[in-house]
């Protein structure tokens, strides 16, 4: 069952000796999730907290996702399943990487608990390289631009960090266009 592999994942030691503010795997899943959300690793303040997304890139994700935070967090409705599990710690410019070993480890394992019609999004460049391998060579902005081709079981979408407010401006055809697709596609995703 799906508990049995929720306390597996947080027994998780796997990469501990380069983790520099500890283990802490932070993930949400159920086996009746039909929406899937795959980001890239816990920040600080969800290390903290222990909640997925739960700092101002939730609030953006939520924002653009017409998702309620009881919603978000209701892991019957909503899998929140990030690239790596604990958080890295900090690099030059931000976080580190999601560590290499968690995705091989436990995706597959948590990806076959959850509903084969589901919606995927595949939030920041590190969900998009593992998961399309095939489009590395795109950009983010490509890949996102070009979201109707993996339509309707994934959707690429940007990090919602501060930064992307500097790309949303640069590109206003995110807002125009995929932001009302996505919203529709969650709110059938999660009926």
């Amino acid at each position: 069952m799906s508990e049995r592999l929720a306390r597996e994942i947080a027994s998780c030691r796997l990469c501990a000796d380069h983790l520099p503010h500890g283990v802490r795997p932070v993930v949400s899943f159920s086996p009746t999730a039909r929406l899937l959300i795959i980001g890239q690793a816990p920040g600080s303040k969800v290390h903290e907290s222990g909640i997925p997304w739960d700092d101002a890139s939730g609030d953006r994700l939520r924002d653009w996702t017409g998702l309620s935070r009881d919603v978000m967090y209701d892991p019957a409705q909503v899998a929140l399943v990030p690239m790596g599990f604990c958080y890295p710690g900090k690099a030059s410019g931000g976080d580190k990487p999601p560590r290499p070993e968690c995705a091989p480890q436990w995706h597959g394992r948590v990806l076959e608990k959850l509903p084969r019609d589901r919606l995927t999004l595949l939030v920041g460049s590190y969900a998009q390289a593992h998961y399309l391998p095939a489009t590395r060579r795109l950009s983010l902005t490509d890949r996102v631009r070009q979201f109707r081709e993996f339509l309707p079981a994934t959707l690429p979408l940007p990090h919602p960090a501060w930064r992307s407010a500097i790309w949303m401006r640069q590109n206003p055809w995110f807002a125009a266009e995929v932001l009302p697709e996505l919203r529709t596609l969650v709110r059938q995703a999660i009926r």
